[in-house]
């Protein structure tokens, strides 16, 4: 698989801070970085600018632009740009099949004649089976010199479909030599789900909160002896996913949550992950499960 870091654009300030991002991304990995626009000309949207061939000008004019930017900014970085003619939502899903992560604004409206972004990213996050980090014009993607915000992930459950979020979670802090915060969140279940047998197993090991402590470490057990090197802070709190991991994702430079691999007919985030994409400061990685 390429690890090419691959950006979508649309000529929002979203896009060029997801630019901005991937270039930062690509220069720590030592891989290529790839600008795409996906233009399908439709002449009846909303924002329509004029002839086919005015748009056109127009979109190749904003990559050569986004390109000469990174290309300022990080001069020693093999960058290529190119305009892609289809479906935005197809093109995009196939761009992520051939990189090694796809980069995305995460919300706007486009300039470029009827591209919403907001909703093309939220329709490709759903289709791709790979990892796509949704970058916002916020400024923290990008901390200031000597800060180190760190990496956080929110671990949902043990079973072995999270490998691959842990495994993307540690990877990405350990390129960047910054901690990693694991964050695991468990509400009390219903007391008619738990036999009396299980009650008193909780209760010998003082309580629930330490049996969900065991699960979080179990999970990442596997991931600590592949990246020895990693600092890894464990957070186990009471609460809903989405609440105990938001204060969390206010710190960090990079938030990682999962998803299930999109099945047929089957076209949802979770409503952790989609809370996440509209609430966290930072850029988000969704990862999907394997």
């Amino acid at each position: 698989m390429s690890d090419t870091v691959t950006v979508g654009l649309d000529g929002t300030g979203h896009s060029l801070a997801a630019a901005g991002w991937a270039a930062r991304e690509a220069g720590l990995r030592g891989a290529a970085l790839r600008l795409v626009h996906a233009w399908a000309w439709r002449p009846g949207d909303t924002g329509y600018v004029g002839d086919r061939d005015s748009e056109e000008r127009m979109v190749r004019a904003m990559l050569s632009d986004a390109e000469a930017r990174v290309t300022a900014d990080h001069p020693g970085l093999e960058v290529d740009a190119e305009l892609l003619v289809g479906d935005p939502v197809s093109t995009l899903v196939a761009e992520a099949a051939g990189a090694g992560i796809l980069v995305l604004g995460s919300r706007g409206y486009g300039t470029l004649a009827g591209y919403l972004v907001g909703s093309v990213s939220l329709h490709v996050l759903r289709r791709t089976a790979r990892p796509v980090v949704m970058v916002r014009e916020t400024g923290k993607d990008s901390p200031a010199p000597g800060a180190s915000r760190g990496v956080v992930v929110g671990v949902q459950d043990a079973e072995e479909e999270s490998g691959r979020v842990l495994d993307f979670a540690f990877a990405m802090a350990a390129e960047r030599g910054v901690p990693l915060r694991a964050v695991y969140a468990w509400e009390l279940p219903p007391v008619l789900m738990w036999s009396p047998g299980s009650l008193w197993v909780a209760q010998q090991q003082g309580g629930l909160e330490p049996v969900h402590r065991e699960i979080l470490a179990a999970a990442l057990r596997p991931w600590r002896e592949k990246y020895p090197r990693v600092e890894v802070v464990e957070h186990v709190r009471a609460g809903s996913a989405s609440e105990v991991l938001l204060p969390y994702a206010g710190e960090a430079e990079l938030l990682v949550v999962g998803r299930r691999t999109p099945e047929p007919g089957v076209r949802r985030l979770g409503p952790v992950t989609h809370a996440m994409l509209h609430h966290a400061p930072c850029a988000v990685a969704v990862v999907p499960h394997l």
